[in-house]
C-alpha cells in the first residue's frame, strides 16, 4: 500500500536503505504519520548491520513540500505543549539524520520546501537535479521556519540564511549549490544514475571509517583548531584498532 496507508516506502538493496516519501498526491507533505514512519525507519538504519548508507527520496515530481497544511491548520486549536511536542518529533528526525553512524544522502527532484528543505539540509550529502528548487517559504504562510533555522544558519551563513527565511524566496539548484545547501547538482536525466553511483561507493566503503569520519566532522563544529586536532588524534588512534583498518592496510601492502 502507499499514500495515507503507508506514507514511507522502504527498500534495502546492496547496503543502501532507500526511504521514499510516498505521498505524491500531497507533494510528500510531512504528516505526523510520515514523521513517525521516518523515526521507525531510522531505528532500523541504526540497528541493522546490513544498512551501510541511507538514501532519502520523494515519490512523484517533488521531493517534499514541507508540513502537511491540513494538519498544520488543525494544530491551531491544540495546546502549546501538544504543538511543541509535535514540532520536536520533526526536529528529532533532523537530529537523527545527523547522528546516525551511517551516511545519509538526499536525492532531490522538483521542490524541497520548508520541512522538506530541512530534510535535505539535515542529510550529510545532497544531490539535486538542475531543475529542482529549494526554499523556506513559511513566512509567506504567516508561519515561522523554526525547525529548519538552526540547520540553515549553520550551512548558509547568517546573511544568506536570514535573507531566505525573511523573504521565503526559492533557490534554483545552482544557487543552492553555491550556498552549500546541496553537495552536487546534476542534469535532470542523470539524477538516478549519479545517485546510484554515489550510494554504491558509500555502501562499499568501510562502515567503521565512515562512522568515525562522520562523527568527527560534526564534533569539530565550534571547536578551536587545537581542540579539533586533539580530538582528531584520539579518533585516529581508535580507528587504527578496527578490523576494517587492518584488513585494508594488509590488502594495500599485498599489491
Amino acid at each position: 500500500m502507499t499514500g495515507a496507508d503507508q506514507p514511507l516506502r522502504i527498500e534495502l538493496e546492496a547496503g543502501v536503505l532507500t526511504l521514499t516519501l510516498d505521498r505524491p498526491d500531497k507533494r510528500n507533505a510531512l504528516s505526523s504519520a510520515l514523521v513517525e514512519a521516518l523515526h521507525a525507519a531510522l531505528d532500523r538504519a541504526d540497528l541493522d548491520p546490513d544498512v551501510r548508507v541511507v538514501a532519502l527520496r520523494g515519490a512523484g515530481k517533488d521531493f517534499c513540500a514541507g508540513a502537511d497544511l491540513a494538519e498544520l491548520l488543525a494544530s491551531a486549536d491544540l495546546s502549546p505543549a501538544d504543538n511543541e511536542a509535535a514540532a520536536r518529533r520533526l526536529g528529532q528526525v533532523f537530529v537523527r539524520l545527523r547522528v546516525l553512524p551511517r551516511p545519509t544522502v538526499a536525492v532531490v527532484q522538483g521542490r524541497a520546501l520548508a520541512g522538506g528543505a530541512g530534510l535535505v539540509t539535515a542529510c550529510d550529502l545532497a544531490l539535486m537535479s538542475e531543475s529542482a528548487e529549494i526554499g523556506y517559504p513559511e513566512i509567506q504562510r504567516g508561519f515561522v521556519p523554526a525547525m529548519v533555522m538552526t540547520l540553515l544558519r549553520r550551512t548558509a551563513g547568517e546573511k544568506a540564511a536570514l535573507d531566505l527565511v525573511l523573504t521565503g524566496r526559492l533557490l534554483g539548484a545552482a544557487d543552492a549549490r553555491a550556498l552549500g545547501l546541496v553537495s552536487r547538482v546534476v542534469p535532470d536525466g542523470d539524477l538516478d544514475r549519479e545517485a546510484g553511483a554515489l550510494l554504491a561507493r558509500l555502501a562499499g566503503a568501510s562502515p567503521s571509517a565512515l562512522a568515525f569520519t562522520k562523527q568527527l566532522f560534526y564534533q569539530l563544529d565550534g571547536r578551536s583548531m587545537e581542540d579539533g586536532i586533539a580530538l582528531g588524534a584520539r579518533v585516529n588512534a581508535v580507528a587504527r584498532q578496527t578490523p576494517d583498518f587492518r584488513a585494508a592496510i594488509a590488502r594495500f601492502l599485498e599489491r
